[in-house]
């Protein structure tokens, strides 16, 4: 009488790896996918809470309001501080200009001398006629898309196709 094998041949041991191995690729990848995703949501969320932000601002200090419409880089010069004085509303539009413009680039917030919290790249272009703001802020997306971002603005347009967009339209009496 035989007896039975016990165990497993090399050949099933060398199959159960290659499963194994495909199986970690794919959740690997898996992982990356989400994590460009979280980032891609978290620079939308930041975008919105900046383009409210100054929307924000503006109506505290309606006297300067078409004085706002600019185009923000983050290079804006530090100008004097309206946190522990009290300011007239030209002083207090370029300290909302200045401080607004850092906190694109996240410059309000550092951790080890890095700037974090802003977004990647960014241009803002804030418009204002009769009271009707317009705020659109691009910024550079982790991946190119299949077309370059289209909006009715032309700000930002040299991010190319890895322009992201946030616009936010209101009125401001």
């Amino acid at each position: 009488m035989k007896q039975p094998q016990l165990g497993l041949t090399l050949i099933e041991l060398m199959v159960s790896l290659v499963i194994l191995v495909i199986g970690l690729i794919g959740i690997f990848n898996l992982h990356i996918v989400a994590k460009h995703g979280s980032f891609e949501s978290f620079q939308q969320t930041q975008a919105a809470y900046l383009a409210h932000d100054i929307v924000n601002r503006m109506k505290l200090n309606r006297s300067e309001l078409s004085n706002y419409a600019d185009t923000y880089t983050g290079v804006r010069e530090k100008v004097n501080s309206c946190e522990t004085k009290i300011c007239s509303t030209t002083q207090m539009l370029h300290w909302d200009q200045y401080q607004w413009d850092q906190t694109l680039l996240g410059a309000l917030e550092q951790a080890e001398g890095r700037n974090i919290g802003g977004l990647d790249s960014p241009i803002a272009c804030v418009t204002e006629g009769a009271g009707e703001v317009s705020v659109t802020i691009t910024w550079r997306g982790v991946r190119a898309l299949g077309s370059p971002a289209t909006t009715p603005s032309d700000c930002g347009h040299s991010l190319g196709k890895k322009r992201r967009v946030f616009t936010l339209k209101t009125m401001i009496l």
